[in-house]
């Protein structure tokens, strides 16, 4: 009678799985927390945002270097009006920066490039801040509620002014349009509250590259 083949232990047949199952994984850990794949583009838009678009347009060949990132609108896009706090508690909304353009950034203590982005952004709001245009960065740490008003005060960074979503909806929100795939996330917004263009992931907010593209945003010439 012919030998019969010694099987295979089933644990070696599930090795390449379990392999296959932590790379996966790790890659679609990395991608929450930089925003690999891309931002969706809205298949339409609010019509009234068209000079966003156009002005999103001629800024396209300042995205580079630093921001080289930063995703134009091509569609035109209304941001909804998000919700959050100051830091006296009182509510505020996007709609509060109407007629200015604004630099809306969600970050959190948890998430490490968020920290890491912090000084920019509070270069560029010492550089640019003004009645023309401010930074508005959400903090949207839901549980120690002191925490990421003493990293600010222990990093020095002071020129910021203080808000948060203690409820973390506004991330949510951004999710729901496609414009929030992992933290930190910005959005470049006119004074119309229309997006101009979105980066996921951080930037070196107070180097010149980005400097000059806000001010063309800002004051857009022609």
């Amino acid at each position: 009678m012919p030998e019969m083949p010694t099987p295979r232990p089933a644990a070696t047949r599930r090795i390449p799985l379990v392999i296959g199952a932590v790379v996966i994984g790790a890659v679609i850990g990395f991608a929450g927390v930089y925003g690999i794949g891309g931002l969706k583009r809205n298949a339409s838009g609010d019509p009234a945002c068209r000079p966003a678009v156009d002005l999103a347009r001629k800024l396209a060949p300042l995205a580079q270097g630093e921001v080289a990132a930063l995703t134009m609108a091509t569609t035109p896009l209304r941001l909804p009006d998000l919700a959050f706090e100051d830091a006296g508690g009182k509510p505020r909304k996007l709609s509060d920066w109407r007629g200015r353009t604004v630099l809306v950034n969600l970050w959190a203590t948890w998430c490490v490039p968020c920290r890491k982005e912090m000084p920019a952004l509070e270069g560029l709001q010492t550089r640019l801040g003004g009645p023309d245009f401010e930074v508005v960065a959400v903090n949207i740490d839901t549980r120690d509620l002191q925490k990421p008003k003493n990293f600010l005060k222990e990093a020095h960074l002071t020129r910021l002014s203080y808000f948060s979503d203690q409820k973390a909806k506004v991330f949510q929100v951004l999710k729901e349009i496609g414009r929030a795939l992992g933290m930190p996330t910005s959005v470049l917004v006119d004074g119309q509250g229309c997006e101009i263009g979105t980066i996921a992931g951080p930037a070196q907010w107070d180097s010149d590259d980005a400097v000059k593209l806000i001010e063309a945003a800002v004051k857009p010439v022609g």
